[in-house]
């Protein structure tokens, strides 16, 4: 049986394919969104995370030494702590030896 087209049909048609396209548009723009918050949330966990490990290195360095320690080198280079100074900025503060030091960890 033959059915015709009209333009009534046609109309219909180009309306399902451009919500369609549309709806495909608006989940590939969330998909973008949510990765992206995805990522800047992990980094900025990973930056906590980093700040914990350089004050945990300071105060055992404190506990064997007497003393914190003036430079993040130190711990770097006596207490195994590796940074990844391309992922982030590290301001570390040492006021005396006997005060615990600032640290800040920003994600670049």
């Amino acid at each position: 049986m033959y059915h015709e087209v009209t333009k009534e049909d046609k109309r219909r048609r180009r309306r399902h394919a451009i919500i369609a396209m549309v709806s495909v548009f608006v989940l590939i723009v969330l998909c973008i969104f949510g990765a992206r918050s995805f990522s800047l949330s992990s980094r900025e966990q990973g930056a906590a995370a980093l700040r914990s490990s350089i004050m945990n290195a300071a105060v055992r360095c404190c506990s064997i030494e007497g003393s914190y320690p003036l430079t993040l080198k130190h711990l770097e280079n006596s207490y195994g702590l590796k940074i990844n100074h391309e992922d982030y900025i590290i301001t570390y503060e040492a006021y005396a030896s006997n005060v615990a030091p600032s640290v800040v960890v920003v994600p670049r």
